[in-house]
């Protein structure tokens, strides 16, 4: 009778706690396995918990039955956690746009959305969530096939504040959505533009110089387009691996008047041409990270470019170059005094005794085989909320 007299007592004292009371208690909590047990504890604490909670994410698989499990209780989720910052629903291919309603629910306090792989989203949905969120700074739509133009034009007109957007394989864009988020996204540092082949690269004119950072692989660049990119003045990465030329003609000059660069891949950019090095070379003094692996256009003056214009050069990737040689290594050899690092192998125009003298003059560079897929910052770092 005494036990349960106090067990009473307890569980009057707990519910006489205010909500801002317990608020405070949860947000000591640091262990995540506390903070679910806090929520079941009563009705009252598990509201408490929905409140404090500041993230929801539905981690990537293959299982078809989690997919529809999480499709299933989303909107309760949602629903229930008014003032989340983080959203991820990544890989929910069959979530429509109706969903994105309760996303909504968060208004103001959202900063960052994950809609990656969630190719049932259109239009429409994008922009319920642009006109209800307005302080989004970090969007992923990677692979949102039914996304276009007019998706992106609310995004920019509702979203200012927007910092890193994600838009790899999103094929029903062109120039017209990407100069909307450039002009009205003035604060814009990050993005990804990779295999939208309707892009050409024009509605970068005028791009902020806050845009500092761009994935722009197996794109369908023009030359006019690769200048406008060029035009803010603020990048210092961009990956244009495997660019692509309805032409055929070698469009990377432009690079040549991107003063920031510090990292730049050009990995299976197989229109290079030396003229083009060569501007890059002589126009952006402060690179220290240049993939060329797979460029069979850069020759010896190429080479030489580099080796006489590069100082600040420290990682330098050559695999699989058809036509660098012993005189090209040499050029290298003899400037860029700054190497550390030389990715190099496969290159068949190079010999052994070359090779080797290479490895006696500049013993300090390392020399490594492995063929680097990615290089620069982490994407997640840049994707990731502060």
């Amino acid at each position: 009778m005494e036990r349960e007299t106090m067990d009473n007592s307890v569980e009057g004292y707990i519910s006489c706690l205010s909500d801002d009371c317990l608020l405070s208690i949860f947000n000591k909590l640091e262990n995540e396995s506390d903070r679910n047990a806090f929520g079941l504890t009563c009705k009252n604490w598990f509201k408490v918990r929905n409140i404090a909670r500041k993230s929801l994410i539905f981690h990537f698989s293959f299982n078809a039955k989690v997919y529809e499990e999480h499709a299933q209780c989303l909107p309760k989720m949602l629903a229930c956690s008014p003032y989340l910052k983080l959203i991820s629903l990544a890989g929910l291919n069959e979530l429509s746009d109706s969903a994105l309603y309760e996303v909504g629910v968060s208004g103001t306090s959202l900063e960052s959305l994950s809609l990656y792989s969630c190719s049932g989203i259109t239009d429409d949905g994008l922009a319920q969530v642009s006109v209800r969120c307005p302080n989004l700074v970090i969007v992923e739509l990677y692979r949102c096939l039914n996304i276009t133009d007019f998706g992106l034009e609310s995004l920019s007109q509702g979203c200012h504040s927007l910092k890193s957007l994600n838009l790899g394989y999103c094929t029903g864009i062109s120039d017209r959505g990407i100069s909307s988020i450039l002009r009205n996204c003035r604060n814009i540092c990050a993005l990804i533009i990779s295999h939208c082949r309707g892009v050409s690269g024009v509605g970068f004119r005028g791009c902020p110089s806050t845009l500092s950072y761009l994935e722009a692989e197996s794109c369908m660049l023009s030359p006019a387009g690769m200048l406008d990119i060029s035009s803010g003045g603020g990048l210092q990465y961009i990956n244009l691996y495997n660019l692509r030329s309805s032409a055929g003609l070698d469009c990377l000059g432009g690079v040549g008047s991107m003063k920031k660069l510090r990292v730049l891949n050009l990995r299976m950019c197989r229109y290079l041409t030396d003229d083009s090095v060569v501007a890059i070379a002589s126009g952006c003094p402060l690179i220290e990270e240049w993939n060329l692996a797979v460029c069979h256009g850069v020759r010896l003056p190429g080479w030489s470019a580099i080796g006489s214009n590069c100082n600040k050069l420290r990682i330098l990737h050559v695999n699989r170059c058809r036509n660098i040689c012993d005189q090209g290594l040499q050029a290298l050899k003899d400037g860029c005094m700054r190497l550390e690092v030389l990715h190099i192998h496969g290159c068949g125009k190079v010999t052994t005794n070359g090779l080797a003298l290479f490895s006696i003059a500049r013993p300090s560079v390392k020399q490594v085989v492995d063929e680097a897929m990615s290089i620069g910052p982490s994407i997640e770092d840049l994707f990731r909320l502060q």
